[in-house]
């Protein structure tokens, strides 16, 4: 089996993607500060993803930002902490999404919609598992996607399965923008 053929994506459009992403997650972050108010680390990675959307190179920082916001998702999870670890995923998911690839690959839908879904999760967990407040938050992020995201999005297969209840606002998110109107 050949490997998929790379498709045109440019630094316009990964930026795009990423303040799209940096949008979705910038909200929950004081879920993450509430409970975490020492570490930096998903702040930074905010940071970094905005600053690369804004124009700044797509660097090791920027990965490294990702990085390390992943790390402070696990350490909350581990001291029980499941919201405010879903808010960091949020955070390493937006600077992640400056690093999508351009290969038609279901998996590459987590670099485009992750921060939003996991920001959603992070809503849902603070509100007592509440399913109607992850479905607002997703409401929500539908409206905030540019056409030039949506267009980016339509170049890869659907969500893939599986990933528990992130997972599943992914591909919820996904189905909600993929049946959005082609723009005019």
């Amino acid at each position: 089996m050949s490997a998929p053929e790379p498709f045109a994506l440019s630094m316009a459009e990964l930026r795009e993607t990423a303040r799209y992403a940096v949008a979705c997650a910038r909200p929950v972050l004081a879920v993450f500060e509430r409970d975490r108010p020492g570490d930096p680390r998903p702040r930074a990675a905010l940071d970094a993803a905005e600053a690369f959307a804004a124009g700044a190179p797509r660097s090791k920082a920027l990965r490294d930002a990702a990085w390390a916001a992943q790390g402070a998702a696990i350490a909350a999870r581990d001291d029980g902490l499941s919201a405010a670890s879903e808010a960091a995923r949020a955070a390493m998911a937006a600077a992640g999404a400056g690093f999508l690839h351009p290969l038609p690959q279901a998996a590459q839908v987590k670099h485009v919609l992750g921060a939003a879904a996991h920001a959603a999760r992070a809503l849902e967990q603070e509100a007592g598992d509440d399913p109607a407040v992850a479905s607002a938050a997703l409401d929500r992020a539908r409206r905030a996607a540019a056409s030039s995201v949506i267009a980016v999005l339509r170049r890869y297969p659907p969500a893939p399965p599986g990933g528990g209840r992130t997972g599943a606002l992914i591909r919820e998110l996904d189905a909600l923008l993929r049946s959005a109107p082609e723009p005019g």
